[in-house]
């Protein structure tokens, strides 16, 4: 199946997507998936997070702003989520900072994502967590000290041992599922300088983790519509507040002709 046929099936499916993220993404997040045509729902209660799981098509789970409260509701969804064989995208925010948030990542993999999405550093960090990595990842705040090309081989071994797919972001993204690899080397600048890009991206994996069971095309697909949405609405934007609205204007009028046309995407091998 074509990535780019998964923005239509996408929309045509419109997910109904269970986001727990922090609090600083919830507005830009569900934002991004209307404007892309799925149904948000920020559910993260403990009291509720489970059940609204397996009613939802696909759950993301977002440690950014974690508390304990969050985090109950979190590992309840994507432990329903998991036994009920829905879609469910892990992003490890800040992972690697504290032991706070290395526990709980710890505790979520349990749960088995489908797909983790993060930058270089909170992958490194995860790989490290699940105990595949000796490299410890000092993150500075939640942005990125590594490239994705140096979480390359963390992100192969921990796809391979988790049966998951990871994406690696950053000035070129990396997608594995520990057999592949591609990358994708659209994108603007200016989505660094604007909050919640990367969570609201995650939110997106989420929607086309829905569309299709292939979760390494839906993955590709994800990033590679949002990248060029991105790169589209930096054109005619003057600066990061001007970007955010037309971001958002871009992704409800994307189409597979604008992805087709400005594709950068290429595959390489994984390691052995």
């Amino acid at each position: 199946m074509s990535e780019t046929h998964l923005l239509d099936d996408m929309r045509r499916a419109r997910p109904l997507v269970q986001v727990i993220t922090n609090y600083v993404s919830m507005d830009l997040a569900a934002n991004a998936l209307l404007a892309l045509g799925a149904a948000p729902a920020m559910i993260h209660a403990p009291e509720e997070a489970a059940q609204f799981a397996v009613i939802a098509d696909a759950l993301v789970v977002n440690i950014g702003t974690i508390s304990e409260t969050f985090f109950k509701g979190m590992r309840a969804a994507a432990a329903a989520a998991h036994a009920a064989g829905k879609p469910w995208v892990l992003d490890p925010v800040g992972a690697g900072a504290t032991r706070y948030r290395d526990e709980a990542v710890a505790a979520l993999l349990e749960a088995r994502p489908s797909i983790i999405r993060g930058n270089g550093s909170e992958i490194l960090a995860v790989a490290r967590v699940a105990g595949l990595s000796a490299e410890a990842a000092a993150p500075k705040g939640v942005d990125s000290l590594h490239e994705a090309g140096a979480a390359k081989y963390a992100a192969v071994a921990l796809a391979r041992r988790l049966d998951c797919v990871v994406a690696v972001t950053g000035a070129v993204d990396l997608v594995t599922d520990g057999a592949q690899v591609t990358r994708i080397a659209n994108g603007a600048e200016v989505m660094t300088r604007v909050t919640a890009c990367g969570c609201a991206l995650s939110a997106a994996v989420g929607a086309f983790a829905a569309a299709t069971p292939d979760r390494f095309a839906a993955a590709v697909a994800a990033l590679e519509a949002y990248a060029i949405a991105g790169e589209i609405a930096a054109e005619t934007s003057a600066g990061p507040g001007s970007f955010r609205v037309a971001f958002l204007d871009i992704l409800s009028r994307l189409e597979n002709s604008d992805i087709a046309a400005r594709s950068k995407t290429f595959a390489e091998a994984a390691f052995g």
